[in-house]
């Protein structure tokens, strides 16, 4: 079973003593491919030295969440087409808006957006989606470009039912986290797993946050890496009610797809 994470902030801090044996544990568990956010210019630059480091193993995005909206330079999106270029670099993003922490002003988000949005549909890129708490304006702004985007992934989806149909109407692959296993905020998320269609559903753990809260032992440390990713499947299956290795199969034939890994 080899499965693949389309989310993993690698360059994170939390990874700076054990990076190798993190990825080589991850591996261990089945995950054989992973894919490294770019949340800012500089991170997309650290996830791109990272795939050179592991190469058929890891590969990169390269984006600005919208967290970092408001520190990104103007010229920000002539760095990431220059990032795009590398053939290990599969996609634009992660990028989106936040109106649950407005860590950037909407007005920012939406200007950062828009110009990565613009930049995924000159490349012809696929898109890294981030959204949480503005729904109804990420889709009305993501609507106007979706004729000329080649695909898109609604990253981390934690949404309702009718956030999820949205999401379908409009063409996007779906990925589903450990945030699947909290039975406080992500048992809404079981009932909708049937309704993901099984050519659009992916996996991921969103690394080093949202360890799985039913995992056992969790780790002292709380910190999420992507050796834990077959038990956000066996989740995804129990909810879905399918068979794991199916899932598994589908999932990373998904992936390989969406990001293009085949081509490489």
């Amino acid at each position: 079973m080899t499965l693949i994470d389309i989310g993993a902030n690698l360059t994170h801090h939390a990874f700076d003593s054990d990076r190798d044996s993190v990825i080589a544990r991850a591996a261990d568990a089945g995950v054989g491919v992973m894919i490294v956010t770019g949340s800012t210019a500089e991170v997309s630059r650290d996830a791109l030295a990272l795939t050179r480091a592991h190469p058929g193993i890891l590969y990169a995005t390269a984006g600005v969440h919208p967290h970092h909206a408001g520190q990104a330079p103007t010229h920000v999106c002539d760095e990431l087409r220059n990032l795009y270029r590398h053939p290990e670099v599969v996609a634009i993003g992660e990028c989106g808006l936040d109106l649950f922490r407005n860590f950037s002003t909407p007005e920012d988000q939406e200007r950062v957006f828009r110009s990565q949005l613009e930049l995924a549909c000159e490349l012809n890129a696929p898109v890294f989606l981030h959204q949480r708490d503005a729904h109804e304006r990420f889709m009305s702004i993501l609507r106007e470009y979706l004729p000329r985007l080649s695909r898109a992934v609604a990253h981390c989806f934690t949404g309702g039912s009718a956030e999820l149909e949205d999401c379908l109407a409009a063409g996007l692959y779906i990925g589903i986290t450990g945030w699947i296993c909290d039975e406080r905020r992500g048992a809404h998320l079981r009932p909708l797993i049937p309704r993901i269609p099984a050519d659009r559903l992916m996996i991921e753990t969103d690394a080093p946050y949202l360890l799985p809260r039913d995992l056992a032992p969790r780790p002292k440390s709380r910190r999420n890496e992507p050796a834990y990713l077959p038990h956000v499947l066996a989740a995804v299956a129990a909810a879905a009610q399918r068979d794991i290795g199916t899932l598994a199969r589908e999932t990373t034939a998904n992936a390989r797809r969406f990001f293009a890994l085949d081509v490489m």
